[in-house]
């Protein structure tokens, strides 16, 4: 079966010359961006000061963390000063961490996690816009085959699950403004048989998504129409929780052969609905349901906060040291990629989910092992095919040194994006 599952589509679909035209109003010029008056030292002190080997921010943003579990409110200010001087949204990756743990220390240390939150995403969904949020995720792809590696896996597993059949009903939970779905069109306009109908229903479960999803219906519907594929795209908003999603609700009807397509989306329901939200999904009689996770635990350790801010400083390290190697010191997709970041970490770190109430979106990622535990009661997994592990490693071949794709050992499902050896995101496909 031969297909395209990455190609120039995804541009076409965003690119400004055939779409938009202008400039992002949201962010200042590099030239613009404030600099840091600190700068990277290899000073050594036993008063917190940095390291030698210039990973200075983890250790003494630890010792802040136990400080704030034991009440010390002696170190806690000490602490939080020490980082205060040295922690620069605009230095290196030590002085991000550092600027970024800041702010969710402060807000746990003052109990003001709920209140920040709110504003964070306030300020963002102000600025948010379609022609910011397309520069962003088109650098991103560009760069990173983070999200991208999600796309390739779940497109061939839908694919391979809906071959043959007329009318599709592909159901999206996630907050990828529809970049997956364009390379998806095209792999159905190619397709030797007759091109099949495809309705598409989008599930926004973030709020600051909801404002820019008319723009991209009519972005999805013009590309469709460019690639001669009939087309029919619906969006459901204003959900409290995905519970409440019914199959009268999505618009299922009995002769389409219906797939799921869950991308981030399962960390955004709050742990205890989990289980109720896979039986959902499993009412819903899919062929297939592809799932796609990045690899963290904050969930088995929420209730401790010393391990559960371990496991955020492990996870956000990681990211902001790919994020560092991937862009350019000055770029502003950079920043504001790590911008997102600060507020899933305040959310993580400083927020109570027991008093969550509307608060926002719950933030607590599990690892592929823990999701498989889950999903097995409801579904069994389906194995990737040679022809889609071949896509895979076919897209990351676009992409720098140091990304791998590791396939699961004897019969676990999924798969995992690598990047230098560390499981950054997994994906997977499953069936009723």
């Amino acid at each position: 079966m031969e297909r395209t599952l990455f190609s120039q589509s995804e541009t076409h679909f965003l690119h400004p010359n055939l779409h938009v035209n202008g400039h992002d109003p949201n962010m200042q010029s590099t030239n613009n961006q404030p600099q840091s008056s600190h700068t990277s030292t290899s000073r050594s002190s036993d008063s917190g000061e940095p390291t030698g080997d210039g990973k200075w921010a983890s250790r003494i943003l630890r010792e802040c963390a136990r400080a704030i579990s034991n009440e010390d409110s002696g170190q806690i200010h000490n602490l939080l000063w020490m980082l205060n001087e040295l922690a620069s949204p605009y230095g290196d990756c030590d002085q991000k961490l550092a600027s970024y743990f800041l702010q969710a220390l402060f807000c746990k240390a003052t109990e003001s996690g709920q209140r920040c939150y709110k504003t964070l995403i306030s300020v963002a969904e102000k600025s948010h816009s379609f022609d910011s949020a397309r520069k962003l995720i088109l650098k991103f792809q560009e760069v990173s085959p983070w999200t991208t590696f999600g796309h390739v896996a779940s497109n061939g597993a839908i694919l391979e699950a809906l071959e043959g059949e007329t009318k599709l009903h592909i159901i999206d939970i996630s907050n990828t403004l529809c970049t997956q779905w364009p390379t998806f069109l095209e792999a159905l306009a190619t397709r030797n048989d007759e091109t099949p109908r495809l309705k598409l229903t989008v599930v926004v479960t973030a709020s600051i998504v909801r404002s820019v999803m008319k723009e991209i219906a009519q972005r999805m519907e013009k590309f469709a129409r460019l690639m001669g594929v009939p087309f029919e795209f619906n969006v459901i908003s204003g959900l409290n929780h995905l519970g409440e999603l019914t199959k009268e609700g999505l618009g299922v009807q009995e002769d389409e052969a219906i797939a799921v397509n869950c991308i981030g989306a399962l960390r955004r329901v709050e742990v205890e609905e989990r289980e109720a939200v896979i039986r959902m999904l499993q009412s819903l009689h899919p062929r297939v349901v592809t799932i796609v996770e990045e690899e963290a635990d904050f969930s088995s350790s929420r209730n401790d906060f010393v391990k559960c801010f371990e496991e955020c400083l492990r996870f956000y390290t990681l990211y902001f040291e790919m994020l560092e190697d991937s862009f350019p010191p000055t770029s502003n997709e950079r920043l504001m990629l790590e911008r997102e970041c600060s507020r899933s970490i305040v959310r993580v770190l400083a927020c109570d989910d027991e008093q969550n109430g509307n608060v926002g979106d719950c933030e607590r990622r599990e690892r592929g092992i823990q999701w498989i535990e889950r999903l097995k009661e409801a579904f069994s997994p389906i194995s990737f095919s040679d022809d889609v592990v071949d896509d895979v490693k076919a897209l990351l071949k676009r992409y720098k040194a140091g990304w791998a794709l590791v396939l699961p050992k004897e019969d676990d499902p999924g798969t995992y994006l690598t990047w230098k050896e560390e499981p950054v995101v997994w994906a997977s496909a499953w069936k009723p």
